[in-house]
């Protein structure tokens, strides 16, 4: 069954299909390891970094899943493969067995290596993934919060986000206040989101006509504040 791992994963997809309508508007890809209660490495069994901190051998998952968190495909690797080179080989499995070309690839920051980047850049797909503004260099660092030129993902107005404070007490009504601290601000490839305790949050992005194209923008947002 291991062998075959592969086809079964693309018929199942395929097989899926005539059941239900699969969202693969945007892929979500994550890793996680599971532990074995021994203490000798053998085969896929290697001592690496354990989610659960086990001073044991583990073993790696990657997987992605749709939009609506139904499992894609998935890969497993040796316990000690850095996380960063299992994305790309298991999305190239998608491209040429699942039949897609078009999608978003979201993840979170320590998967989101510079060549992972790139890869998704090519064709009809895009990423999404976190950035923290702290580690970015200075030049970037200004970049992202120079307050000047933001929109709105369902807008083209132009925003000056250091003029959001005079907007929010023009509001008599603590809906609209509510409204305006959740909406999403983009500029070129960043997405800027301010929450409600004025936090700010910087995701980095590929191929932004094709994410407001498909209307996911807010969606991510939802699932990156859970």
């Amino acid at each position: 069954m291991a062998k075959e791992s592969d086809f079964i994963q693309s018929a199942l997809y395929k097989n899926s299909l005539n059941v239900t309508n699969r969202n693969t508007n945007v892929l979500y890809y994550d890793c996680t390891n599971y532990y074995f209660e021994i203490e000798r490495e053998s085969g896929l069994k290697q001592y690496g970094v354990s989610k659960e901190h086990r001073p044991n051998p583990i073993v790696q998952m990657g997987l992605f899943m749709d939009s609506d968190g139904i499992p894609l495909a998935f890969n497993i690797n040796k316990g000690n493969t850095n996380e960063q080179l299992t994305l790309k080989p298991l999305e190239k499995k998608i491209l040429s067995d699942f039949d897609m070309s078009k999608f978003i690839v979201c993840t979170d920051a320590g998967l989101a290596s510079n060549a992972n980047r790139k890869f998704n850049t090519k064709g009809q797909r895009a990423f999404i993934t976190t950035q923290s503004i702290k580690k970015l260099k200075k030049n970037l660092k200004e970049w992202a919060l120079d307050p000047n030129g933001w929109y709105l993902s369902d807008s083209d107005n132009i925003y000056n986000l250091s003029s959001l404070s005079e907007m929010l007490e023009s509001f008599k009504n603590d809906t609209d206040k509510v409204k305006l601290k959740s909406k999403v601000f983009i500029r070129n490839v960043g997405l800027m989101i301010m929450d409600l305790n004025k936090n700010l949050l910087l995701l980095l992005v590929s191929n932004i006509e094709i994410i407001k194209e498909q209307s996911v923008i807010h969606k991510l947002i939802e699932l990156k504040r859970k």
